[in-house]
């Protein structure tokens, strides 16, 4: 039994097999069973959600010590971790060039996910909390990584898209590039003739929160049919942030 004064929630990377394991699983429900994602690693058996890059990636999971179990994730590449790898994950779709040849500390952030029961309250703020305790710890400047609309029809995704692009465009001098084979223009609607409100409704939380924390897109989105999904490259500079976005960030207020 859960001692009723000690915190409900931890973050902490995932140090065992199980755990990574745990962390594949809730992936599973999330980017495969519910929102029809794939690749040529997912196992269907196992119900785990896995690729080449997770052994090279640290991954922070969230627990809910009332219950014991894992109910969020996020995984984390350093540089160095890349350069093991052979690349950073968002290479595949994205040109870095601009942001790695700046010389700063830069993270990449991905395949974020929460139980589906937890969406909505704090989860997200003590999974974040943890993600700015690794921050700190490892000096990092810049963070930066591919986040998803479901579905691969731009023209119904236009008006997020022109919205990202005509009001949250990365500065250039963070301003990554789709790759050029796979380049898709995200201004698609003029910025005179959006309705800007409605544009919001249609852009995905986890997109929505990091612009809120000060964040950027990079230029161009990248159609991902194996995924199911509409990719942009989401961009947080640190020294950026005033210190509300600090404060919402670290998990210190809601």
């Amino acid at each position: 039994m859960t001692d009723s004064a000690a915190p409900r929630f931890s973050v902490r990377l995932a140090a065992t097999d199980d755990e990574l394991r745990a962390a594949q699983r809730l992936r599973y429900d999330v980017f495969v069973e519910e929102l029809g994602g794939g690749g040529p690693m997912v196992d269907h058996d196992a119900r785990l959600e896995r690729d080449r890059f997770d052994p090279f990636f640290d991954h922070l999971i969230l627990t809910d010590h009332t219950s014991d179990r894992i109910v969020g994730v996020y995984r984390v590449m350093r540089a160095d971790q890349a350069r093991a790898a052979g690349q950073f994950y968002s290479e595949d779709e994205y040109d870095l060039t601009q942001l790695l040849g700046a010389g700063r500390q830069v993270l990449e952030l991905g395949r974020s996910c929460l139980h589906r029961d937890y969406r909505g309250g704090m989860a997200m703020y003590h999974l974040w909390s943890g993600l700015a305790g690794y921050i700190r710890d490892h000096g990092i400047d810049v963070l930066f990584g591919v986040a998803s609309f479901h579905g691969t029809d731009v023209e119904d995704l236009a008006e997020p898209l022109s919205l990202l692009h005509h009001r949250h465009l990365a500065p250039p001098d963070l301003r990554v590039r789709a790759q050029a084979g796979a380049f898709q223009r995200m201004d698609l609607i003029a910025e005179d003739q959006l309705d800007r409100r409605k544009a919001m409704v249609r852009v995905p939380s986890l997109i929505k929160a990091y612009l809120r924390l000060g964040g950027f897109v990079g230029e161009g989105a990248f159609v991902d049919h194996a995924f199911n999904t509409t990719d942009v490259c989401l961009i947080l500079d640190t020294a950026r942030m005033n210190d509300r976005q600090a404060m919402l960030y670290q998990g210190g207020a809601a």
